[in-house]
């Protein structure tokens, strides 16, 4: 990923998003069949998840570190972390905000 914790947090949040929004609009779409298919799709969803919040958080952060810059793998660390926390927390202010009002 990039330097920019922002960017990776906010790569996160897209990430996010588009698969929420699938699995809301998705099921709308198409007729649900009972079948062995539904787990495998949702276990391998979860591990490519699992990678892309990986690379997305940890890739860069523990590229410094093994690169002998502990401090700034540290922080990098984060602040991504920071940055997802608050994009998270204005989302949710949002949608109460949304939900209060109207």
């Amino acid at each position: 990923m990039t330097k920019n914790p922002f960017l990776n947090a906010l790569a996160a949040t897209a990430y996010i998003t588009l698969i929420a929004s699938a699995l809301y609009y998705g099921p709308q779409k198409t007729v649900p069949v009972d079948s062995v298919l539904a787990p495998i799709i949702m276990l391998s969803l979860f591990v490519l998840s699992a990678a892309l919040m990986g690379y997305f958080f940890i890739y860069q952060p523990l590229r410094l570190l093994i690169e002998g810059e502990q401090k700034e793998g540290i922080k990098l660390f984060l602040l991504t972390v920071a940055s997802f926390a608050c994009i998270t927390g204005a989302i949710i202010s949002a949608w109460l905000l949304f939900f209060v009002v109207f």
